[in-house]
């Protein structure tokens, strides 16, 4: 009897080891793959919040924080791999491409996983806290990048070049606002809504019944 709460509690950290593990994983191969950066335009539409959305519901906000912070890497080494706007970002200061990249990403997992935790105290069937989490981590997530994006590097102006590479705009305000009033951040909210609380809710469910 004495030994059943140490052996549940060790499968349960082994549980939680093993998920964080495979959500960081599909966070790296989508970053690495079309899958994670579909090219819309000069523009770029990312679901790699997906996997950051079920990790924090599921595992928490810790976890969440974590896997934001991979993807937030990726996007970091994402500048330097060919994405228009980072390698305008990179240009003019690397560690401000950094905190916009990856902090706000951190940032976006980790609040997201505390509202799931706030809204599920209130929802014991289940039936809303993950489409609020699905729905807040993209937010979060577009939120806080455009936000960094426009406090970190207002005023920066483009050349003719780097203009021609973003669709025209040629200054990084007006590409704020074009990411804001674009088909980007609909679409990702769409697909995170509804993949981020559906694959989030049935791995939860698993989980109870593994753990």
């Amino acid at each position: 009897m004495s030994n059943a709460k140490p052996q549940k509690t060790r499968r349960q950290k082994t549980v939680l080891l093993v998920e964080t593990a495979m959500l960081a994983a599909i966070v790296v191969v989508m970053a690495l793959t079309p899958i994670g950066y579909l090219r819309v335009g000069p523009l770029e539409l990312t679901l790699i919040m997906v996997p950051v959305i079920i990790g924090a519901v599921t595992c928490g906000p810790a976890v969440g924080a974590l896997l934001g912070g991979v993807f937030g890497i990726t996007s970091f080494v994402q500048c330097f791999m060919g994405s228009p706007l980072g390698a305008i970002l990179v240009t003019h200061s690397i560690p401000r491409t950094f905190l916009v990249c990856v902090i706000t990403r951190i940032l976006a997992g980790l609040l997201c996983g505390l509202l799931f935790k706030v809204c599920s105290a209130h929802d014991k069937k289940g039936s809303w806290s993950y489409l609020v989490a699905g729905i807040s981590g993209s937010l979060l997530n577009t939120l806080f990048f455009l936000g960094a994006l426009a406090l970190l590097f207002f005023g920066v102006t483009f050349s003719p070049e780097q203009a021609a590479s973003l669709g025209g705009v040629d200054t990084m305000l007006k590409t704020v606002i074009a990411i804001a009033a674009g088909i980007n951040a609909p679409i990702e909210l769409l697909v995170c809504a509804v993949l981020g609380s559906a694959v989030g809710k049935g791995v939860a469910v698993a989980l109870r019944k593994v753990k």
